[in-house]
């Protein structure tokens, strides 16, 4: 009998614990490397952030039967749970399951990857060759060889910067000190940070408004609390979402909230805010927006960018990878995602055939098979590695099937075109990705599709 295929799994998040479950399943052997000191190690950055979905879109079917063998309850499926709830109550007793635990090595960062005795340049007798992953311990640099790799790390640790440019804004190095990137837990462990503080929050996203609600109410408990909102477009309606009309209630109720503070002055707006240069100015820091034709600049204490994340490609620039050029996502996912055309981060399910890359064996899965794209759905990120799984196992009948059925997330932007119909029935929407989410979901029962075009 020829021995199981080894299947190296960067990251130990969601994703990457499901595809270690998955892969187990198959009969393969995972070998899952985590930078972190503990699985989850990214989420629990977040970790007082609620999610807005329910633990039903939230737990991997695979790592469900893994727990079902310990006598595992799962979560009450239509409670949200916040970051820490879903690391402390389902990441790390899956992590510490008999069969998954010999797999997993934490404080293992990976620093490159490449094909045993080939550049990048080399073709002939490539796709024999096992990968070799090099990564750092404790104990000093490592090699493990693998069959296959599966990159699940995330975005987390690679922020975009504050430049509205896409490069760092002129001096933000210098004034590192000042500034947050992300969503930092304002009411809880870095509320002595920003109490009384005048607190500028750069982004229009989610973890934007999240930290600006988080700001308001601060201000209500330490009133010289002042919160201003940098938002680079011109419409600040874009940021309310879609209210009542969301599918995802919670993602509506926090749109809603948001918009209210806007309007009653709790929340300043500097709309067309285009971040330039920070400049230290003593304690405090200037923050300004300068052009050809006009400058203006804020004076604040803290800075918090919440502008979204890219991908870390550095250890992967020795393999064979193709990418979206202008969103870093694999080329058949970029129609799907790109948020130019697309105002929520929906999109059908899909697997190994699309996150395959000209590296045969290697595959990008979770919120980095995104890129730079904003909005990731968890589910999404397990059908994937289900997929993926199949596919190194040579199941490719598994790997094409579709077994996800997605929820209908509904609408996440006020600034679309007019409602439209549903276009496979139902109730008004006013985002094409949720109408082609139902016609995939009608395509999936085996009923007619409506022709969704995106």
């Amino acid at each position: 009998m020829s021995e199981a295929k080894t299947v190296a799994i960067i990251g130990a998040g969601p994703v990457g614990l499901a595809a270690a479950a998955h892969v187990l399943e198959r009969g393969l052997q995972p070998i899952v490397l985590e930078a972190g000191e503990n699985v989850g190690h990214a989420m629990r950055q977040w970790g007082h952030v609620q999610l807005f979905s329910p633990w039903e879109y939230n737990i991997d079917k695979a790592a469900a039967r893994l727990l079902a063998t310990t006598g595992w309850n799962s979560p009450e499926p239509q409670q949200y749970p916040t970051g820490a709830e879903l690391v402390e109550r389902y990441l790390e007793p899956l992590a510490a399951h008999a069969a998954l635990a010999p797999h997993i090595q934490t404080s293992s960062r990976v620093t490159g990857i490449s094909r045993t005795g080939f550049d990048k340049m080399k073709t002939r007798g490539r796709e024999a060759a096992p990968f070799e992953i090099r990564y750092q311990n404790g104990l000093g640099p490592k090699v493990i060889k693998a069959d296959a790799v599966i990159d699940a790390t995330g975005t987390w640790h690679s922020p975009n910067p504050a430049g509205a440019n896409g490069l760092p804004a002129i001096g933000e190095q210098d004034v590192a000190g000042k500034i947050a990137y992300g969503m930092p837990d304002v009411l809880g462990k870095e509320r002595a940070r920003y109490a009384g503080k005048t607190v500028a929050v750069l982004g229009a996203g989610h973890s934007a408004v999240g930290a600006l609600i988080d700001l308001a109410k601060l201000a209500e408990q330490a009133p010289s609390t002042r919160p201003i909102w940098l938002l680079r477009g011109s419409d600040p309606a874009k940021a309310f979402g879609g209210g009542a009309n969301d599918r995802l209630v919670a993602r509506g109720q926090l749109g809603e909230a948001f918009a209210a503070l806007v309007a009653a002055g709790r929340i300043e707006l500097q709309s067309e805010f285009r971040v330039s240069h920070l400049i230290a100015e003593g304690p405090r820091l200037i923050i300004a927006a300068m052009s050809n034709c006009s400058a203006r600049r804020i004076m604040a204490d803290e800075l918090i960018v919440a502008t979204g994340f890219r991908p870390d490609l550095d250890f992967v620039r020795e393999l064979r990878i193709r990418l979206d050029p202008a969103i870093e996502c694999p080329v058949a996912l970029a129609r799907l995602i790109d948020p130019n055309e697309h105002s929520c981060g929906t999109v059908r399910p899909h697997g190994a055939r699309e996150l395959a890359q000209d590296e045969p064996g290697f595959y990008f899965a979770g919120m980095k098979s995104y890129g730079r794209a904003p909005t990731f759905l968890m589910l999404t990120g397990y059908e994937q590695v289900r997929s993926i799984a199949a596919d190194i196992a040579g199941d490719r009948a598994a790997a094409e099937r579709v077994e996800l059925v997605l929820p209908e997330t509904g609408v996440c932007s006020r600034s679309l075109a007019p409602e439209v119909s549903n276009c496979c029935g139902g109730p008004a929407l006013s985002d094409v990705d949720a109408c082609c989410v139902a016609d995939e979901k009608a395509k999936q029962q085996g009923k007619a599709g409506c022709g969704c075009a995106a």
